[in-house]
């Protein structure tokens, strides 16, 4: 329950996301990802990175107009991947991971 004339102050689900992708990728502290997003109540990174844990949540952390983050083009780069492995002869198992890289 907010005090006497203090008000809430809500953040867009990107922010949300970019905060969690900091600190989960990036190893940034809580301290530093407020900073750097200019949100005002470190505590409120820690609890959207906690929220997204809870519920099993990997967000899409691009951007819109990201061309890579589509069902289709996965589902291309997926049997590009699979094709190459079939097309190029390899001798062992190492070259058959760097080639599916």
């Amino acid at each position: 329950m907010a005090k006497k004339g203090q008000t809430y102050r809500w953040y867009s689900l990107e922010l949300k996301l970019e905060a969690a992708r900091l600190v989960n990728e990036e190893h940034m502290s809580i301290r530093e990802v407020a900073k750097r997003l200019g949100i005002q109540i470190k505590s409120q990174v820690q609890v959207c990175n906690r929220k997204l844990k809870q519920l099993g949540m990997l967000g899409s952390y691009s951007r819109r107009g990201n061309c890579l983050d589509n069902a289709c083009i996965e589902s291309f780069f997926s049997h590009l991947k699979t094709e190459k492995i079939y097309l190029n002869e390899a001798a062992n198992k190492a070259e058959v991971e760097q080639a599916s890289e």
